[in-house]
Parts: C-alpha cells; structure tokens; sequence
C-alpha cells in the first residue's frame, strides 16, 4: 500500500479508534469520524473541552485504527496538530473533512469545536479476508 491507496481506504472507511495519553500515561480511546487529505494527514473534529484535545495539546503521540469491519485495517501511529482556527492549515483540513462529512460542516464553524490533523510516522495495512493474511508497511514517501 502507498500513501494513494491509504487516502482512499481512509476515506471510503470514514471512521476510526483514535488513542491518545491520558495525564496518567494510560491510553485514552474514542471512537470518531476521520477523512484523509489529499497530502496523507488525518482530519477528525473533537469537542474543544474532551479529554482527547486536551491530552494532544499536551502529548500529540497519537495512535489509529480504521476498519475492521470487513477484515481489513489500518493501523497508524504519528503527531497530531490541534490546529488554529483561521490558519491556512486549518481552511485546507476544514475543507477535506467538510467535503468527506457534509452533516458536519456547521461544526467547523462553532467554537467549541476544535480541527486536528495527524501526521503520520508509520502506518501498517492488514488483510485478513481469504488466504494466508497479508500485513504490510504503508510507504508514506
């Protein structure tokens, strides 16, 4: 898999686990939408006052697995960005979480709301439906 085919599983799936650390270094999980740009990064939204916002804007190690579902997953890891409302960053991540979630486009625009975005550091696609499974490192160049 190389980072087209992971913005396309990322997209078509649309959902996904997101762990991050607790202020006790104990995983925190929550279950979200999420949508890839067209760089590779992940875009989800999260109430600016949940404990995961406030975890990556203390520790942005974060941890996602998307699918499952169909016997197929994504597992990535990398640093997420709560991003600053107004940045050109932030319009571009809006605009791809928009268009992949049209229902929640008011939210981006409510304060209380907060964008962040995920690079990626590794990521491993795994397919587990026929045959012999298959586990493979995402080429993220």
């Amino acid at each position: 898999m190389d980072r087209s085919a992971l913005i396309e599983y990322v997209r078509e799936h649309g959902d996904a686990v997101v762990s991050t650390i607790g202020p006790d270094g104990a995983p925190q999980s929550a279950y979200l939408s999420i949508t890839a740009t067209d760089l590779g990064e992940f875009v989800f939204n999260a109430r600016g006052g949940s404990r995961k916002i406030a975890n990556l804007r203390r520790d942005p190690r974060i941890a996602v697995v998307i699918g499952g579902h169909d016997k197929t997953t994504l597992q990535a890891q990398g640093e997420a960005e709560v991003l600053e409302p107004g940045s050109a960053e932030a319009a571009r991540c809006a605009g791809a979480y928009a268009a992949a979630f049209p229902w929640f486009g008011e939210s981006l625009t409510k304060t209380e709301f907060e964008l962040v975005r995920v690079s990626l550091r590794w990521a491993r696609y795994g397919d587990y439906r026929e045959g012999p499974p298959v586990s493979v490192e995402v080429d993220l160049s």
